[in-house]
């Protein structure tokens, strides 16, 4: 097959960035060495890139090299980088009302919470702010708790839920592992994945199947009065980007009826758009969760901005009961301002429906011609502008292309990929054996092309290291 060709530039005057300016790219550099300690990282072991500027699906750097964001920040930059109309409202909320405690009604406030109930399913319709998406997992299951009354929590290995107290014990990736807490009430189970089974399927309905007979089971030995909740992410992000096989979201919606239990789903990263629809829930007709948790896309990032939206049945159990629990910057103007901003400029210039043909016509195919040429490439599985590579060193085993967890020498093939990626203009999201392919939503046809064609030369880099 021939390999795919970039087209042509559609802003060429960001193909560098602007005059570079080395010095003082040094400068921050050595500032942040000083003074910064990063999250997730032995502190001496890394480098960050001092980044000098952004715009739409790119940044740059202080020595002018330009990069495609396929990471879209940490997958939230939906709507990309400095959208003038965002920008614009952030600055003229702070000109008028900066700032404002939570316990009052204001404009900015309200009208996000409008606007993000509007777009969730069912009867959603209450609007808790918060800053991030681990607060709105903290929230969450201390509501599922207060309401039902019940103690434990269900979430599935393959999943991350952020990194508060109550967020990384649900967590199932290894980043829970230092700071797991046997008094926590969490209860890990496995949830479908067909391409690594734990259940030995064969197809789609065999694995939704199975993975519903091991949750049914798994409440059953756990005590169905005892449970909370059962939080999924609708469509797991970091874990993998594995969107469940039809008919599995119902099936957990069913059991969780059956036993009185909360159905919490997390689309912190999956929703707003980043699926092809507003949120990922859409894609599964008729589910309805009790409460969902967002962040990230609803605001694009620009202000550090989550929430939960809460069914009428919960929300009753706090109209005369108050819910304990509050946050200082609870729905904070400048952040909401960004928020109803992002909404409307995604409604106005269709964006939802751009990352879905994109994901459709662009990078699904493009992804699928790699996997035929590239044999590192086991698997392509995504929607909307969510997509992962499931690397390996042999497509018959399935063997990763590195180990579970790997760093140091034993992750040198990732590395070398995404060192190789980054050669070739685009950042790459790398997580264990996989790269993520989620750029900004409003990315164009000819950007995911220059993306895919990048990743075509990448993954000569990750060839090399296949039987």
């Amino acid at each position: 097959m021939t390999p795919l060709t970039p087209q042509p530039d559609p802003r060429p005057h960001l193909r560098r960035g602007p005059q570079p300016d080395p010095e003082r790219g040094a400068a921050v550099a050595a500032t942040d060495r000083a003074h910064v300690f990063h999250s997730w990282s032995a502190q001496e072991l890394i480098t960050p890139l001092a980044v000098a500027g952004a715009d739409g699906s790119y940044f740059w750097d202080y020595e002018g090299n330009r990069y495609l964001d396929l990471t879209s920040g940490l997958v939230y930059t939906n709507i990309g980088y400095q959208h003038p109309k965002v920008v614009a409202a952030i600055q003229e909320q702070a000109a008028s009302l900066a700032t404002f405690a939570p316990a009052f009604a204001i404009e900015a406030r309200s009208e996000a919470a409008r606007l993000i109930a509007e777009r969730t399913p069912g009867d959603l319709d209450k609007i808790f702010f918060t800053n991030g998406g681990a607060e709105a997992v903290e929230n969450a299951t201390r509501m599922a708790r207060l309401h039902t009354g019940r103690p434990k929590v269900l979430s599935a290995y393959r999943s991350y839920h952020g990194a508060t107290a109550a967020a990384i014990n649900l967590t199932g990736d290894p980043r829970r592992w230092p700071n797991d807490s046997g008094s926590a009430g969490v209860v890990h189970f496995w949830a479908p994945f067909l391409y690594r089974s734990p259940f030995y399927s064969e197809n789609e309905t065999q694995e939704c199947e199975r993975a519903l007979q091991h949750l049914e089971d798994t409440i059953a030995f756990e005590g169905p009065a005892t449970i909370a909740a059962v939080i999924l992410e609708t469509v797991p992000g970091t874990a993998g980007i594995m969107p469940p096989p039809p008919g599995y979201l119902a099936g957990v919606r069913e059991l969780c009826d059956r036993h009185g239990i909360v159905l919490v789903l997390d689309e912190v990263m999956a929703g707003f758009g980043r699926t092809g629809k507003w949120f990922a829930v859409d894609h599964y007709d008729g589910v309805v969760p009790d409460l969902l948790t967002f962040a990230k896309g609803v605001n694009s990032g620009y202000v550090p901005l989550g929430g939960v939206a809460i069914s009428g049945a919960i929300a009753e159990t706090f109209a005369r009961r108050p819910y304990p629990g509050g946050l200082t910057y609870s729905g904070h103007p400048l952040a909401c301002a960004a928020a109803v901003a992002t909404i409307n400029v995604m409604e106005d210039e269709g964006v939802v429906e751009n990352a879905a043909r994109i994901g459709a016509e662009v990078v699904g195919p493009g992804l699928r011609e790699l996997a035929e040429r590239h044999p590192s490439v086991g698997e392509v599985r995504g929607l909307g502008m969510f997509w992962a590579l499931e690397l390996v060193r042999d497509r018959e085993t399935r063997e990763p292309l590195v180990p579970y967890n790997a760093t140091g020498e034993a992750n040198a093939p990732m590395a070398a990929f995404a060192a190789a990626a980054k050669a070739n203009g685009v950042w790459p999201f790398v997580n264990m054996n996989r790269t993520h392919v989620v750029p900004a939503c409003t990315v164009t046809e000819s950007e995911a092309k220059a993306g895919l064609a990048a990743l075509d030369r990448a993954l000569d880099a990750a060839d090399a290291h296949t039987a």
